[in-house]
């Protein structure tokens, strides 16, 4: 046998190319080339989408602000310009190596979530995210508008929206309802730039901090309320509850506490 060739991988090309085990082969070779080269790319252009998913997000969030009723001229008369930040909802404070680039691959991660009980979830949630991304505008060093990513369930599913606060973190400066699955010419009409004006002004919380915002049944009576829509409570009632679980203290109460303490 001293002529055979001992070389496996000689003795694999030495086959005729009609061979049906080189054909499997090479087959087989080129895929797991094919997979390697194609997890490497992916491995090496992560972190490049996960930076321009933030940025198109960072561009759609601050044109989505400025749609906002009222909030053009209220940016424009500031002067500033807004700030991105992750923030620990726990803690209130800026979240630790956690980014807006990276802020989607954290909450990949089920570690990053809370289960919520059913009597602490009145916004039917389920469970909340650790991490949220806000927007701050700065006059100096104090914060004079944050604007706050919010999420609920209404009537027909789920609605987005983002709620604007003043500096006082008390007073809502507007708030954009950014999807929703209500029924038209019903609930539906909260994404009416008619109804989302009525909420400036609206105050949040009384002198003994009890949360009072509510989304009125018929006609606003108190300076926490806004008017309700015609036909439309059941809407109006899970947009009471969703504003309200955001700014307690499962939600972005402790950021609020902060700011108005001037610690952040």
């Amino acid at each position: 046998m001293a002529g055979s060739e001992w070389n496996p991988w000689r003795r694999f090309l030495a086959l005729p190319n009609d061979s049906r085990t080189k054909t499997i082969g090479m087959a087989f070779l080129v895929s797991a080339l094919c997979a390697v080269m194609v997890s490497g790319a992916t491995v090496v252009l992560r972190p490049i989408q996960a930076a321009n998913r933030a940025q198109e997000e960072q561009a759609r969030i601050e044109a989505l602000v400025r749609g906002i009723p009222g909030m053009a001229p209220l940016l424009e008369a500031s002067g500033g310009a807004l700030s991105t930040v992750v923030i620990d909802l726990d803690t209130g404070r800026a979240a630790e190596d956690v980014s807006p680039a990276t802020l989607s691959t954290a909450l990949d991660d089920p570690a990053n979530w809370t289960a919520l009980d059913p009597g602490a979830d009145p916004a039917g949630l389920g469970r909340r995210p650790d991490l949220a991304q806000i927007f701050l505008l700065r006059e100096g060093d104090a914060v004079s508008l944050a604007l706050l990513p919010v999420t609920g369930t209404g009537y027909g599913g789920r609605i987005d929206a983002i709620l604007a606060l003043s500096g006082d973190m008390n007073t809502v400066a507007g708030i954009a309802v950014t999807s929703h699955s209500e029924t038209p010419g019903l609930g539906g009409r909260i994404d009416e730039r008619a109804w989302q004006l009525d909420f400036a002004g609206t105050e949040i919380r009384d002198e003994t901090g009890e949360i009072r915002f509510q989304v009125a049944h018929g006609a606003a009576t108190t300076p926490y309320e806004v008017d309700g829509i015609t036909g439309a409570t059941r809407t109006g009632g899970g947009v009471t509850r969703m504003v309200r679980f955001w700014l307690g203290p499962e939600g972005y109460g402790p950021f609020l506490r902060a700011v108005q303490r001037g610690e952040f």
